[in-house]
């Protein structure tokens, strides 16, 4: 496909290059196995060009006039709105997404990039008191600098564009390394559409590699103040240590294990609705995704025969479908990570009320109940189609059993009685939750982020210039000081 294989190259300082490492990353269409593009890939020097240049533009850019970048971000979503259309087919072919999922992360992206425009003109100074006499505080928000980026690669485009495009519009420079299983939609397509914005050569650098060339060299590397990672909780850690090392802030964005409590009152048809969403959207791989579905034992019956039949009537297939709502995972070997779960899960005594089969990377639902109070896959992150039932009795139990897993990203409370919903999401410790609703939001100016293994920071409106912004304190003495010596 000439769309992927025009971008299948390095972007640095502002030119389409070929990589010089040794080997080839291979781009797939999960569902069909169809060979999209092969990409050299960049090497620990490449990545130090990339950061230079990023550094050596960044000067001009931070002083550029905060109306002049905001409308290079104006023409940025100008090219995604033209081009809605394309990049919604590549989301289907390179990351296996269905058209519902497509349009729902183009729809994500559009607003984050609206959010952008006006986070330009957002950071402002502050003037403060000071206890000395003719003292003046100054205080102002400037950029940190060079930013580097890691994407995922089950929201590709929107996760890229969350962190590349508030981190240009507040005045920074930035290389982005995309996931190697989506590095278009990830990574060079986002350079594209900024090319073609007008942003300066320079400013926004794409490196597609991997640990297995380059090492540390990303994170380590003098030049970047923050790092922006999205990602498995394991690979975070990891990204944690070494820039703590380096002194380096980082902002992470990890898995999760959310729960959605169904309690007695709960409108049930509406329940299953939003957990059937929450569970099985883009095949489960979102971070947000409501691993465990907690029933009150008083409605657990009339719940899961609503819920297992819907699930069941969920079609399997080809995601260019638009009547498709599961797709396939990305890669064999998460389909056979999810399928052994399922075998082990079941071998271990739990009921499968859905047993979901692997076709290559096609895995159809599961859903599992009559878990031990101590099986492992009940703390876990699943990235898959599989929902684990969980009957409680009573709030305070639904409450012990939603923390009783080391993440805390999002999570959602079904009820009749909102305060009361709000009651119990206040003692779930995760970083969001959402009453009456689904598990899996993201908005553009509310804080986003997770407690626990979930992450560091927060991103989104305000948090984005707490992220890719650092204060200086400028002090002006008007008067003269009295020194005692």
């Amino acid at each position: 496909m000439s769309f992927f294989t025009d971008l299948a190259h390095q972007y640095i300082d502002g030119e389409w290059r070929p990589g010089k490492g040794s080997w080839d990353i291979i781009d797939f269409n999960p569902y069909n196995g169809e060979k999209l593009a092969s990409i050299t890939v960049a090497t620990a020097d490449e990545v130090d060009q990339a950061y230079r240049s990023a550094q050596d533009a960044q000067r001009a850019w931070g002083e550029t006039n905060p109306y002049a970048r905001r409308m290079v971000l104006e023409r940025a979503l100008r090219i995604v709105e033209e081009r809605e259309s394309e990049i919604g087919d590549a989301i289907v072919a390179e990351l296996g997404g269905t058209r519902l999922k497509a349009a729902f992360e183009l729809h994500l992206a559009k607003e984050f990039l609206r959010e952008s425009v006006q986070l330009a003109l957002r950071p402002t100074g502050q003037i403060l008191p000071s206890p000395t006499e003719g003292k003046e505080n100054r205080v102002y928000r400037v950029p940190v600098g060079v930013v580097g980026v890691i994407s995922p690669f089950n929201f590709p485009f929107l996760l890229s564009l969350k962190s590349v495009a508030p981190a240009l519009a507040l005045g920074n420079a930035v290389v982005l390394k995309p996931h190697q299983n989506t590095p278009v939609c990830g990574g060079t397509l986002v350079a594209k559409v900024f090319e073609e914005a007008g942003l300066p050569a320079g400013l926004l650098n794409v490196v597609v590699t991997d640990i297995a060339e380059i090492g540390d060299a990303l994170l380590e590397h003098p030049v970047p103040q923050v790092i922006s990672f999205t990602g498995s909780d394991k690979v975070g850690r990891h990204v944690a240590m070494v820039c703590a090392a380096n002194l380096k802030r980082a902002v992470l964005e990890l898995g999760g294990n959310s729960a959605l409590i169904v309690l007695d009152d709960a409108d049930l048809d509406y329940a299953v609705d939003a957990a059937v969403f929450s569970r099985y959207v883009h095949q489960g791989q979102v971070c947000m995704a409501a691993n465990r579905i907690l029933v009150d034992r008083s409605v657990e019956k009339e719940f899961t025969e609503k819920f297992v039949a819907k699930v069941a009537s969920l079609p399997v297939g080809d995601p260019a479908d638009p009547q498709t709502v599961i797709g396939p995972l990305i890669n064999s070997s998460q389909a056979e990570a999810i399928s052994s779960l399922v075998e082990q899960t079941v071998a271990a005594g739990a009921t499968a009320l859905l047993h979901g089969r692997a076709e290559g990377n096609l895995v159809s639902p599961s859903v599992l109940t009559g878990l031990a109070a101590d099986s492992p896959v009940l703390s876990q992150e699943i990235f898959g189609p599989v929902a684990l039932v969980v009957p409680f009795d009573g709030e305070d139990e639904a409450v012990r059993i939603a923390n009783d897993t080391p993440y805390g990203l999002s999570g959602a409370v079904h009820t009749g009685d909102i305060e009361r919903g709000v009651r119990v999401g206040q003692r779930i410790h995760t970083g969001m939750i959402h009453i009456n609703d689904g598990t899996v939001h993201d908005e553009p100016i509310v804080p986003f982020g997770g407690e626990k293994s979930s992450g560091l920071g927060r991103l989104n409106g305000d948090a984005m210039a707490e992220a890719f912004t650092t204060q200086k304190w400028i002090s002006v003495q008007h008067g003269r000081s009295q020194f005692p010596f």
